[in-house]
């Protein structure tokens, strides 16, 4: 496990915040497809807080994307970067996720995060964020629409429908089973949409949310209590 400082030059206001966001979204590559579905590795990365001690842990958890199996995984804890505020959470994160990804064997290849990309109401969530900074490509599979609308996909797994930032198509909403909620899927870096989707249903063999995020959420928690254990 990693032990992480905030990095001297770090955001502290909101203004600050959003100063990056605008320079780093500039950034984003939106013109390349991506890694082959299925092909080569894939890393989950997800967070696990303790408010009390104002502390994250962060997870990164390597795939083998034709199998799925775990080739690879990194843990880091450190102090919460960035105060609550809606549309900079990638602030808090951020700087533990990195120190998780650095402490990892190998390339980690496609990195899926359990949160958004350019379904973001600056179009700048932790997807494409974090892809800016490695320039490794980034997805984003969420839990929830956030603040956008869709329409509901079809029954069957695989189904997709436009996720609407108003008339605009930020990302889709993917059903990964039968009859289940959603997932809702954006682009962060350097990955086409369709292939966001693809990656997303080939993590999602037997549950709603892919296999990435499961293990990665796993391992944060564990990470999170061992820190403190006694």
């Amino acid at each position: 496990m990693t032990t992480v400082r905030i990095p001297e030059d770090w955001p502290t206001t909101e203004d600050q915040a959003r100063a990056v966001q605008d320079e780093l979204r500039a950034r984003v590559i939106l013109g390349e497809p991506g890694p082959p579905p299925g092909s080569g590795r894939v890393t989950g990365v997800d967070v696990a807080y303790d408010d009390e001690r104002d502390v994250v842990a962060a997870a990164a958890v390597v795939l083998d994307a034709s199998s799925l199996d775990v080739v690879a995984e990194a843990t880091a804890v450190g102090r919460v970067s960035f105060p609550y505020v809606p549309g900079l959470l990638a602030f808090r994160e951020i700087p533990t996720v990195l120190a998780a990804l650095a402490a990892l064997p190998g390339p980690p290849g496609l990195v899926v995060c359990d949160g958004y990309g350019l379904a973001h109401p600056r179009r700048f969530g932790l997807a494409s964020h974090l892809g800016v900074l490695t320039g490794l490509p980034t997805i984003g599979v969420a839990k929830n629409p956030f603040t956008f609308t869709y329409d509901a996909p079809d029954t069957p797994r695989g189904s997709t429908s436009a996720l609407l930032a108003g008339s605009e198509e930020v990302g889709r909403a993917l059903r990964t089973r039968d009859g289940v909620k959603p997932v809702f899927v954006s682009v962060g870096h350097r990955v086409s949409l369709p292939n966001a989707c693809a990656h997303t249903l080939a993590l999602t063999p037997a549950y709603r949310l892919p296999e990435t995020t499961r293990r990665a959420d796993a391992l944060c928690r564990e990470a999170l209590r061992e820190a403190y254990s006694v």
